[in-house]
């Protein structure tokens, strides 16, 4: 065994290429150890993805380098590529590791031990509401046995290494025992694998192994049940050939003793994607017309009409893309979307946002990403819609990053974003909007039917790969053979008997004729209801639905 007392700049970047590449080797396998079993686990990809980031940066410092320089680089590098929780948790530990290692040409075992305890105590500030039986376990596991091991035989650096992978792979295992959820599903925890996968790496390759490591593939710790790659692939744009319903028509609408409800069954027939909300004094309408003049001349026989903006929809994602070529600022608050697929975007467009960060399941944005999109926007005061739960972290480190004002309202959903957005005022000032916008994201219900792909037992469901699951709110709540049934029945707990509008999104993989079927089936059981369906264009999501 190779003894190693003192780590260069050099060598340390080094071992921690090598560890990128051996996470790459199990990245698709760590993906896979979803606690549902939705095909968008990507935290294997994540993390390598924020790896190639934090090793680009470590690359870019010249020789000859001292460790404190390339791991304040590289953890400058994590912190740009950082995508989705685990991404965003492990640029946390690079800081925590920069700290660590500051003012230092080298380190050895004990120093190493001191640099993996600021990473954990750092990893776990960076997180609101830290969760044992996940990563941050882990890593505060190894940052435990990397001291014991220091104190011990503090100069060895190959030592504490060893004792840090060996504490990973236990701790690793033990997360079903402490994450009641993961052991349901059958699986360890994701992020923890991945941090294991990386450690390991790195102690390979100061073992002499490098070679080696070309021709093997890591071991994924406990796993429970057989693992199905997934590949993660871009998603199919959405053809351009589709008939438009006239003009997308918005507005704002003052006056007194407005009575939105009545306003709203007034328009009830004279278009579709009918939006009406506000209060007695101010309502904000927005609709799909073949005839926008009719509309705005009865909305001016109830009050003044403030902010007019009709557009045709068949030319509106061209339109907005000339826009952003050489627009002028409308207003000093402007909304950044997450979003994949045509439709979702052109909905997103429709409703005013200032730009799409093209993302969503299985392909989070990167930090880099978000705050370049921040940065081409003209104004200084932003608001960003993250519309997935992996993308909110990412999306707030944005903020230390930029010196514009920036806050992000944490949407886990695409009809979060919606509903967030027809809040909006256009003549509030940002905390007003953050506060109105924040308050809507909890008044709308979210629908998601997908296929499983894997099988598993959650919350009592017996759970077959490839069978259609819908989800309530994240939960998931049903399973059918096919995804029309399980969009019914996911929609019935919902609460679909007392809604008035119910918004359905349908993805790449659903054609428009199965949409309408599950149009009119809904219609004929609710006839009273406002049902839209829109070709949404997402991946792997058969529906995505608002139930309001």
């Amino acid at each position: 065994m190779k003894h190693s007392h003192v780590i260069n700049g050099t060598k340390f970047r080094d071992m921690f290429a090598a560890a990128t590449s051996w996470l790459e080797k199990s990245s698709s396998e760590i993906d896979a150890l979803n606690v549902f079993p939705v095909p968008d686990g990507d935290t294997g990809t994540n993390m390598l993805l924020t790896m190639r980031s934090t090793i680009e940066a470590g690359y870019k410092i010249s020789e000859p380098i001292s460790v404190s320089e390339v791991v304040q680089a590289m953890a400058t590098g994590a912190l740009m590529g950082a995508r989705g929780n685990s991404g965003v948790i492990l640029s946390q530990i690079w800081s925590g590791l920069a700290i660590g290692l500051s003012e230092k040409e080298t380190f050895n075992g004990k120093e190493l031990a001191y640099a993996l305890a600021k990473a954990s105590e750092t990893a776990y500030k960076g997180v609101s509401n830290p969760v044992e039986g996940t990563i941050l376990t882990v890593l505060k596991d190894i940052s435990s046995a990397s001291q014991k091991q220091a104190s011990k035989n503090g100069g060895d650096v190959l030592s504490v290494l060893e004792a840090a992978v060996t504490a990973a792979a236990e701790s690793v295992a033990n997360t079903p025992t402490i994450l009641p959820v993961l052991k349901e599903a059958g699986v360890v925890d994701a992020g923890g694998q991945g941090l294991f996968t990386i450690l390991d790496g790195a102690l390979r390759f100061l073992r002499g192994e490098a070679e080696l490591m070309q021709f093997r593939k890591p071991q994924l710790v406990s796993a429970v049940i057989p693992l199905t790659p997934i590949v993660v692939t871009a998603p199919t744009s959405i053809g351009t050939d589709e008939v438009p319903y006239g003009y997308c028509t918005e507005f704002l609408l003052k006056g007194k003793d407005l009575e939105p409800e009545k306003i709203k069954r007034k328009l009830i027939r004279r278009g579709q994607s009918l939006i009406v909300v506000g209060d007695d004094t101010t309502v904000r309408v927005h609709v799909h017309s073949i005839d926008p003049g009719n509309i705005i001349h009865f909305a001016t026989t109830l009050g003044t009409v403030h902010h007019v903006s009709i557009r045709n929809m068949d030319e509106q994602h061209q339109d907005f893309l000339e826009m952003q070529k050489n627009r002028a600022p409308a207003s000093d608050i402007e909304v950044l979307a997450v979003s994949s697929g045509k439709g979702l975007a052109d909905v997103f467009t429709s409703l005013g946002v200032a730009g799409i960060i093209h993302g969503g399941q299985s392909m989070n944005p990167s930090t880099k990403d978000i705050l370049d999109a921040v940065e081409k926007l003209y104004s200084n005061q932003v608001i960003i819609l993250p519309n997935n739960k992996n993308i909110v972290l990412t999306a707030n480190k944005v903020k230390e990053l930029t010196k514009k004002k920036v806050h992000v309202i944490p949407t886990t959903t695409i009809p979060q974003g919606i509903a967030t957005l027809l809040a909006f005022d256009y003549e509030a000032d940002y905390e007003t909007n953050i506060k109105l916008m924040t308050e809507a994201m909890s008044g709308v219900k979210t629908v998601e039917v997908t296929r499983a792909i894997r099988s598993t037992t959650f919350s009592g469901l017996k759970i077959k790969k490839k069978q259609a699951i819908g989800l309530l709110d994240d939960a998931i709540v049903t399973v059918a053979d096919n995804p029309q049934k399980a969009l019914c029945s996911t929609l019935s707990r919902a609460g679909i008997k007392k809604a008035e509008v119910v918004t359905l999104y349908y993805g790449e993989d659903t054609t428009e004729a199965d949409a309408l079927v599950v149009k009119e089936s809904i219609l004929a059981k609710y006839p009273s209801l406002q049902l839209e369906i829109v070709n949404g264009g997402q991946p792997h999501y058969n529906y995505i639905g608002s139930v309001e």
